[in-house]
């Protein structure tokens, strides 16, 4: 498997598989939506969109980067997020970087969405499908972003495959990212101390998470390997 590493905007034609990763927070926020018990994660373009969506359907939960705001029920916190009941909830997702890199690929054949706390589960259905090429959308800091590198590289390395892998420098090195740095200080925000910790757990969820376009919408929804959505 040949694998790539682009940032948003080196995207320059429509890769066939596609790993969105933004590990601080956006992909682990999704899988601990989904955790909660949500039934999907609705990728919205902005925060507009957001609210309009909100507007058309009451009982869907609008989720935003930074600090609470009207209209918005949740804030892109895992910490803040992990003690709400979301069962059979769709949660409306818009933040800085993840939900954008998403879009950005929608016209992928396959399109994960991706974070430690889902690495092997990503890793196990890459090696399932097998593709000749893999590209890793780095979301953070126009492709450069530490924690977010450091996660698909890992991801990547897993699902060559399944080389044995030690996962702690990459942890190593997204704990000392400047994104981490910056949710440990305070400085983003909506977050909370815990944020950190939380982005750091490695394969805390045995799913994975797939995106497609769904009614015009793009939708995420956590699947397994055996569910792996056909070429």
């Amino acid at each position: 498997m040949r694998a790539r590493f682009l940032g948003i905007p080196e995207l320059t034609d429509v890769p066939d598989v596609a790993v969105v990763v933004d590990v601080m927070r956006a992909y682990t926020v999704a899988a601990w939506a989904f955790a909660r018990g949500s039934e999907r994660v609705v990728l919205a373009e902005s925060l507009e969109d957001a609210l309009a969506l909100k507007a058309r359907r009451p009982g869907w939960v609008t989720l935003k980067d930074g600090s609470p705001a009207p209209g918005f029920d949740l804030v892109n916190s895992p910490a803040l997020l992990r003690d709400t009941d979301l069962a059979g909830r769709t949660v409306v997702q818009k933040t800085t970087a993840g939900t954008v890199g998403a879009l950005a690929v929608k016209d992928a054949s396959l399109v994960l969405c991706a974070s430690f706390v889902v690495a092997e589960a990503t890793a196990r259905l890459l090696r399932q499908r097998a593709p000749r090429e893999v590209t890793f959308v780095v979301t953070g800091g126009d492709g450069r972003a530490e924690e977010d590198l450091a996660c698909a590289e890992y991801i990547a390395g897993r699902a060559d495959d399944g080389d044995v892998v030690d996962a702690a420098p990459y942890l190593r090195r997204a704990g000392a990212s400047r994104a981490a740095d910056e949710l440990r200080t305070g400085v983003r925000e909506g977050s909370a101390p815990e944020d950190v910790a939380l982005c750091l757990e490695l394969d805390r969820f045995p799913f994975a998470m797939a995106a497609a376009v769904e009614d015009s919408l793009m939708v995420l929804r956590q699947v397994t390997p055996a569910d792996a959505p056909p070429a």
